[in-house]
């Protein structure tokens, strides 16, 4: 006969099994959901990608198999997934698409909206060397005040070189509390067929200097005095590269994406505007710029888009329409070719003479912005020749607070031409090699203003003659 306490022990034993048992199958279902549950967050992206990027080649690659690839792979956590779908995108050989995790995805979200924290620039990755470049730095910005220039290279970041570092992985190693330092080493070309921002080259400009091109050709050069000597200078140097150290303070910026002010120059009144962003407030802050121009008497304009990195298309397309009357703005296309056209709606602010200031800094929502007033023959452009980003990127909540940026289509100016890694040429070529301060902008002290303010003269004088 068996004691009862001995039976009460064997009951407990198997209680105490079953429920061991039971743990183990809670244990195992929490698993299997939380791996199905990283499965259906990477697949999600995958469709995303899938239904959407402008490459229907995925780079040349077969995508179902890059599904299937990432479908057997067990992900521990979130970051785990993130990593993983970092590399699926990078797979696809574009810079400008990417995963934004949480802080990366608020930032972004805050920085088109006007404000940010950092050091101020706006950077991409060199899609042939990978190296991380400068596209420009924001007006007033630390890194604008600390000398940093379009198209600087940057190397290392506190001593850490960014070889193999994604465009994301870079940015955040610039991120950082406000009032903390962060150190950059640079590299930059010194010659002028690599500047981007502001320079002189010579301090006068002479009416001499200056050749009008025919009509036939829509085209206008414009020469410095002493061109010859200077060519033949620049012949003789071999590209050179300047490295250098230099120690920014992250803080909170501001980014006041329309600066304006009325001038009077050689009898008229010359409205000079500068667009230094296309964020949530550039329209607006636009509009109202010109209104306030308008109401002064301002009889013509300069609109300086030198270093302006771009932002929203539609900031983009509103404020051309705020210039134009009539006419195609850009034209854009997806995947499988389906355009879509974005043209000019009413009448525009003013119809006074304009000239546009461009750069190797202008880039994305600028270039549209020039290449829309040059195609419709509204203005004329002077500088040097754009940076040729001709992608357009959606943002796209994952949901989870992250997000991607995923390049959705290409666009083409009026004129149906594509400057994707070219960028637009000038009408008035001004090459520039020594910079100039923020406060010369748009004044005697700045050449290409100058060089904007004889061109539209000229213009004056040329229309004076036809008329005779």
């Amino acid at each position: 006969m068996v004691k009862p306490h001995r039976i009460w022990s064997l009951i407990v034993v198997l209680l105490l099994t079953i429920a061991t048992q039971f743990l183990h199958v809670d244990s195992a279902s929490a698993s299997i959901t939380d791996w199905l549950e990283e499965q259906r967050f990477i697949t999600s992206v995958w469709k995303i990608v899938n239904r959407s990027y402008v490459d229907d080649t995925f780079n040349h690659q077969d995508w179902y198999k890059v599904r299937k690839q990432y479908a057997g792979r067990k992900f521990n956590s979130r970051d785990e997934t993130y990593d993983a779908i970092q590399e699926m995108l990078e797979s696809l050989g574009d810079p400008f698409t990417r995963l934004l995790r949480p802080k990366q995805y608020k930032s972004i979200m805050t920085s088109t909206s006007g404000a940010l924290t950092g050091v101020g620039l706006q950077i991409a990755v060199d899609p042939e060397t990978r190296d991380l470049v400068v596209v420009a730095p924001i007006e007033g910005s630390p890194a604008d005040r600390a000398g940093l220039l379009s198209h600087d290279r940057i190397m290392k970041v506190n001593d850490l070189p960014l070889d193999g570092l994604s465009l994301d992985e870079c940015a955040n190693l610039l991120r950082g509390e406000i009032g903390t330092e962060v150190k950059l080493s640079v590299a930059r070309s010194v010659l002028p067929s690599t500047e981007a921002t502001l320079a002189v080259d010579a301090p006068e400009i002479p009416e001499s200097a200056f050749e009008l091109k025919s009509k036939s050709t829509n085209k206008q050069k414009l020469n410095q005095a002493k061109n010859s000597s200077a060519t033949n200078k620049q012949s003789n140097q071999a590209e050179q590269e300047k490295n250098f150290d230099v120690t920014i303070v992250r803080e909170r910026i501001e980014v006041n994406p329309v600066i304006a002010k009325l001038n009077r120059e050689q009898g008229h009144k010359v409205g000079y505007v500068r667009l230094n962003q296309f964020n949530g407030n550039a329209a607006a802050e636009m509009k109202s710029a010109i209104a306030n121009l308008e109401k002064k008497g301002a009889d013509r304009y300069v609109l300086d888009l030198r270093g302006n990195p771009g932002g929203l298309l539609t900031a983009g397309v509103e404020i051309a329409r705020q210039w134009l009357s009539k006419g195609a703005i850009v034209y854009t296309a997806d995947r499988n070719g389906i355009q879509e056209s974005f043209t000019a709606k009413g009448k525009a602010l003013t119809e006074d003479p304009m000239v546009v200031l461009i750069n190797g800094g202008t880039a994305s929502a600028s270039e549209i912005l020039a290449g829309a007033l040059h195609d419709n023959g509204r203005a004329t452009l002077v500088g040097t020749h754009t940076f040729g980003k001709a992608l357009i990127q959606s943002l796209v909540n994952l949901g989870d607070g992250s997000g991607i940026a995923l390049t959705i289509a290409k666009y083409e100016t009026p004129n149906h031409t594509d400057i994707n890694k070219v960028g637009i040429d000038p009408d008035v070529e001004f090459p520039l090699n020594v910079p100039i301060t923020r406060d010369q902008l748009g004044t005697k002290d700045d050449p290409q203003y100058v060089a904007a303010l004889e061109v539209l003269k000229q213009q004056e004088q040329q229309q004076l003659a036809d008329a005779a």
